[in-house]
């Protein structure tokens, strides 16, 4: 294949690499050496994570823990440019602003259904295995360069506003990769099977809607606990899903698998360790209360998991 997942990897190492030395050398920032060395670490692991022993990848993340669970990853002084600047900006591109963020999904759709014809004799361009994100990081390359041919800028200032919003999100832009991680660490240790003995046993489960509403309402409680609907997957999934709702009633797997994971994003908008969505934006608005965006989703997160217990138990068993 010409472009691989791991072209993709080196491109987002890359740039946490530039992000590092960019936060070494600002000296504005009082904790830029171990803000530095928690971005260089989070590279190393992009660049070269596979070629290091999964023992030091595994102290590369504790050590990384450690530094985030410690307070060591702060921000620099970021000077923004005037309001009559953004507003001269907004004036001359207008609603062409738009293009560069469209671009990203077109690219992305068309390289994921067109991948089975892209060919360079009998070499994919685009790594099979992995279609839908390499589409997105071409997507992503292609909106850079529209980025700065609309708004005559260089990608030097393109990875200045990565850093700057790096910055802005701290250590919780690694909290996704960590808590689908612990979903993989959670299901290795046999949760999974914990959650099917301990709902079987003290759960009437030969009532099918009672086993459906089992399934919905312990995505969403997992992933509230957990922060990601990705993490909860394999040990609701491995636990009540497959073995009850699959096995013994015979219900669809991929509907199950569908409303599952939309149920598991209901849990998202209920909890604080989804930090990059809930904490995050209040940080970023300034909010005077940091749980104010759960705050304002809890009425749609709890109506929309009772719908979901209802469509899964109509849609599964037709």
């Amino acid at each position: 294949m010409i472009l691989s997942i791991n072209h993709l990897f080196y491109l987002m190492g890359f740039i946490l690499a530039v992000t590092a030395v960019m936060t070494l050398t600002d000296k504005s920032n009082p904790k830029r050496y171990s803000t530095g060395l928690f971005w260089g670490l989070y590279a190393l692991l992009f660049v070269i994570g596979d070629l290091i022993p999964p023992t030091w990848v595994g102290v590369g993340a504790v050590t990384m823990a450690l530094i985030a669970g410690f307070g060591g990853v702060g921000s620099g002084r970021h000077t923004p440019r005037s309001d009559q600047d953004y507003l001269a900006s907004a004036k001359r591109l207008g609603n062409k602003l738009f293009i560069p963020a469209l671009a990203i999904p077109v690219v992305t759709m068309i390289g994921t259904l067109s991948a089975k014809h892209l060919f360079i004799g009998a070499t994919p361009l685009l790594d099979p295995k992995n279609t839908t994100l390499v589409s997105l990081g071409v997507g992503c390359v292609i909106s850079l360069a529209l980025v700065c041919w609309m708004t005559r800028e260089t990608p030097v200032q393109g990875l200045r506003e990565s850093r700057r919003l790096t910055d802005a999100l701290g250590w919780a832009l690694v909290l996704p990769q960590m808590l689908g991680m612990l979903g993989l660490v959670f299901s290795d240790a046999g949760v999974g099977k914990a959650v099917a003995y301990v709902t079987t046993t003290y759960i009437n489960m030969d009532i099918r809607f009672v086993a459906v509403a089992v399934y919905v309402i312990g995505m969403a409680l997992f992933t509230v606990i957990m922060g990601n609907g990705f993490a909860a997957f394999p040990v609701m999934t491995g636990g009540v899903g497959v073995p009850v709702l699959v096995g013994v009633y015979h219900g669809d797997p991929a509907v199950m698998a569908a409303v599952g994971m939309l149920s598991g994003y209901c849990g998202t908008l209920l909890t604080p360790m989804a930090a990059n969505f809930n904490i995050v934006p209040a940080a970023l608005l300034e909010l005077p209360d940091k749980n104010a965006v759960i705050r304002a989703q809890v009425p749609t997160a709890l109506a929309l998991l009772l719908v979901n217990v209802f469509l899964l138990n109509f849609l599964m068993f037709r």
